[in-house]
């Protein structure tokens, strides 16, 4: 696969008034188009190096002052000639700039992601290393900016490669005997095992999507439980602004309430939920029923109980989430009560929960932590690789492909063990990019912006 033979140009900033605008250009006529744009500039431009210079019209009349650099190829972005000119952030100048460029029938506007295409298709960056490129774009938490980085870094790569590079070593070895049985006498010895251990590989990296979902997305959150428990005011510590309102009477929150907040770099939703209780008015069930929606969305159910809850009940109240983890608290623990529930059975299972107030704060900071510990278990978020949906399903079809291929080389012939290691490399390439389809191409680039 190769890109084709156009230069192109797109707006590298965003199409708003700003400090500084970018206009950029990939392709054999970059540097040519580029210095119309900006005929000060010497005919064989130093790369790298910053040039003052004035941008004209057709006509020569001078329409900015600003920065002009040539990066020359194989050393580029793209591995090809790339200019960018930095003017003003004027969207109508740079609109003035770009169909300038585009006068030029050899230049045309690049396609979403088509500048980071064309770095994958001419080898500067792998496969992985371009998609983290797009996270990068879209990240929105500290630990979505640290893990993309990471991954632009190579460190998605490298453990890629780590996995690849043996796999296609077995595979020759395979290969080897099958095509030269004299010549590669024993190069298949411990296959089996070989085979065991790069399939452990693989499902230990799969394993890591759920973990690579959090950091792209951010965690959903919700808090649940019997009306009057103290969820909204503990919602609204939580955020640290007054968002839902609080009242004493029962059902005062009847719809989800969610915000956007951020613990140790990691994204989280958080939801205020309608109190669930029996009999409620028909608007107030209609927002009963929608947390119970919710709570199947969500990745981790915050019950909220009062502190007259009896173990009975609050067992009750954590079968309400269904399949979705819940952690349990005691809220209102500023509002003092007997030691026994009204069923007179001890209060709450035990150990008993830990218990928080959103009015005074107190148990906040713990619960913030027993949260992202739910959520995340050790380690830091932004030292994650971010393993895709995409590469989890190419890494379960690479894995089952090395299941069989351990039965085979138990029970069937070499041929059949090769085909199934085969098949597990072809399936691995699609997350480096070593196989990989135009299709499959097309779709990672377009969630690319224009321009990147």
């Amino acid at each position: 696969m190769t890109s084709d033979s156009a230069t192109i140009v797109a707006l590298a900033t965003a199409p708003a008034a700003g400090a500084v605008g970018i206009l950029r250009l990939s392709g054999p006529a970059a540097l040519e188009v580029g210095r119309r744009l900006a005929p000060v500039v010497p005919a064989s431009p130093a790369p790298r190096h910053a040039y003052l210079a004035s941008f004209v019209d057709a006509a020569g009349a001078v329409l900015d002052e600003g920065l002009f650099l040539y990066f020359q190829a194989p050393r580029s972005f793209t591995g090809e000639d790339v200019v960018e000119l930095q003017a003003h952030g004027s969207p109508r100048l740079l609109r003035l700039l770009l169909v300038r460029a585009l006068e030029d029938e050899r230049v045309r506007p690049a396609l979403p992601g088509e500048f980071t295409r064309r770095a994958f298709l001419n080898g500067r960056i792998d496969l992985t290393r371009a998609e983290a490129v797009a996270d990068l774009v879209s990240a929105d938490s500290e630990a979505a900016v640290r893990a993309a980085a990471a991954g632009l870094s190579g460190a998605l790569a490298e453990r890629i490669r780590a996995l690849e590079t043996p796999l296609r070593e077995l595979h020759a070895d395979l290969e080897g005997v099958l095509n030269f049985p004299d010549e590669a006498e024993g190069a298949d010895s411990g296959a089996g095992a070989r085979v065991a251990a790069l399939r452990s590989v693989a499902e230990a990296l799969r394993a890591e999507v759920g973990r690579g979902r959090l950091v792209r997305q951010g965690a959903r959150v919700a808090l649940y439980g019997p009306v009057n428990a103290g969820k909204s005011t503990l919602f609204n510590r939580l955020v640290g602004e007054a968002r839902a309102l609080v009242d004493d009477e029962p059902g005062t929150t009847r719809d989800a309430l969610e915000a956007r907040v951020e613990w140790d770099g990691l994204g989280v939703t958080l939801y205020d939920t309608a109190g669930l209780r029996e009999a409620p008015g028909r608007v107030e069930a209609l927002g009963i029923a929608r947390t119970r929606e919710l709570l199947a969305a969500v990745d981790l159910a915050v019950l909220v109980l009062p502190p007259e809850t009896s173990r009975e009940e609050a067992a009750s109240w954590t079968r309400e989430a269904g399949a979705t983890p819940v952690l349990s608290v005691t809220g209102k623990c500023d509002v003092m009560l007997g030691d026994r529930g009204e069923h007179g059975s001890a209060i709450h299972p035990s150990p008993a929960p830990p218990r928080v107030s959103g009015l005074t704060g107190e148990g906040v900071e713990a619960l913030r932590t027993s949260v992202l510990t739910r959520l995340w278990g050790g380690g830091t978020p932004s030292a994650v690789a971010l393993v895709s949906e995409r590469h989890a399903d190419a890494l379960r079809r690479t894995a089952e492909a090395l299941g069989r291929a351990e039965a085979a080389s138990r029970v069937s012939t070499l041929e059949v063990l090769s085909g199934e290691v085969g098949l597990a490399l072809e399936a691995l390439g699609e997350v480096s990019g070593t196989s990989v389809s135009e299709a499959l191409l097309d779709t990672l680039f377009q969630r690319f912006c224009i321009g990147k």
